[in-house]
């Protein structure tokens, strides 16, 4: 599995054959069953996180619902604002499927830094894309109706719908179950 992360890090900067031995050494990787919780609300995050193989879902429990704010999947980093803001955490984040997850860590990122330094521009150019990424989220769900946020759902990740329970769903569209089966049933029939 180190494999995957060698090959992400190559995609934004080559890596010579010690560096990628710096990277082995780290011992990153962890495997975690369906429904293990990585964080919890009010917990202090002490690691981030590289989705390797599987599904994390981040979610907020207001007044005892979940509410969905995202889904994590191969290949897709996770940096809880606890662990950057050293703070308790506003939110949980869960696997939804067994999964495998490179950890990482301020100490272990720092020493990866020191021995690796062009790391440095990757980590740059996540921070942008990601941010990126949070406001188009954001502004879509600002300014698209419940039903073009599920077609922008069905194009842009399309394997969440065979991964993720669409209760789940429902509330990061921020609609109910009932409202997500009709919106699905109507858009089906105008697809025919």
């Amino acid at each position: 599995m180190t494999d995957e992360i060698i090959s992400f890090i190559t995609r934004y900067v080559p890596l010579t054959e010690e560096e990628i031995a710096i990277i082995h050494e780290q011992n990153l990787i962890r495997s975690y069953r369906k429904d293990a919780v990585l964080l919890s609300e009010g917990e202090y995050a002490k690691e981030c996180f590289f989705i390797l193989q599987g599904c994390v879902r981040s979610y907020y429990l207001i007044d005892g619902e979940e509410k969905t704010t995202d889904f994590y999947t191969e290949s897709q980093a996770i940096t809880p604002i606890s662990y950057t803001k050293k703070e308790p955490s506003k939110y949980f984040l869960s696997c939804l499927e067994n999964s495998i997850i490179a950890l990482g860590s301020t100490e272990r990122n720092n020493q990866l830094l020191e021995k690796i330094p062009k790391l440095r521009s990757m980590v740059a150019q996540l921070n942008s894309e990601l941010l990126i990424q949070k406001q188009v989220s954001f502004d879509d769900f600002k300014s698209l109706s419940p039903e073009q946020r599920y077609l922008s759902l069905l194009e842009t990740r399309p394997d969440l719908f065979n991964r993720v329970p669409l209760y789940h769903i429902a509330t990061f569209l921020g609609i109910t179950p009932v409202s997500l089966s009709r919106m699905r049933k109507r858009v089906s029939t105008k697809v025919k």
